[in-house]
């Protein structure tokens, strides 16, 4: 249940039309990267955090993130290989018909 509270949220945030501002994304992203491989830089991590909150948080995007994020757990606490399921599931479904003879 906690993976559909987080895609009502996502939906939420879709019918609302609120995303992540790119510009943001990218340089809180650029932050991270020089965090992780340039040991000179030191990351402010208030401003970082105030400037995820303010251009990121309860976005489409995140909210989305937070659903791959709970089942990724789920599948990790239960052993589950997500990623060869996904990719079974993903040849069985181009041996179907288009939409399995469905209007939608």
């Amino acid at each position: 249940m906690l993976i559909v509270s987080e895609l009502s949220e996502a939906l939420e945030a879709l019918r609302k039309d609120h995303y992540a501002k790119p510009l943001s994304v990218v340089s809180l992203s650029h932050d991270l990267e020089l965090a992780k491989t340039d040991e000179e830089f030191e990351l402010n991590i208030p401003e970082w955090k105030q400037k995820f909150e303010d251009h990121i948080k309860s976005s489409f995007e995140d909210e989305i993130a937070d659903v791959a994020i709970r089942l990724f757990d789920l599948c990790g606490g239960l052993n589950i290989d997500l990623e060869k399921h996904i990719e079974l599931k993903m040849k069985y479904n181009s041996m179907r018909g288009y939409k399995h003879g469905k209007a939608f």
